[in-house]
């Protein structure tokens, strides 16, 4: 799995257990999606993501995008 593939899993992952968490939990983690929102449109922007430096430490081969 390249990095590409896993920012995007882990940004699926974070709003759907955010979304959960949200509706079962406390409305307040509803801002964790947000966040998660404003994370991928800001790395489409700039191409600076927190996730994939972390995932390129982890091991994951380098994608088209995060090169």
């Amino acid at each position: 799995m390249t990095i590409d593939r896993a920012v995007m899993m882990f940004a699926g992952f974070m709003v759907l257990v955010s979304l959960g968490l949200g509706f079962y939990a406390s409305p307040w983690w509803y801002l964790l999606t947000i966040f998660v929102g404003v994370n991928l449109i800001q790395a489409s922007v700039t191409g600076f993501c927190p996730s994939a430096m972390v995932f390129r430490k982890l091991g994951c081969p380098v994608g088209v995008v995060f090169k």
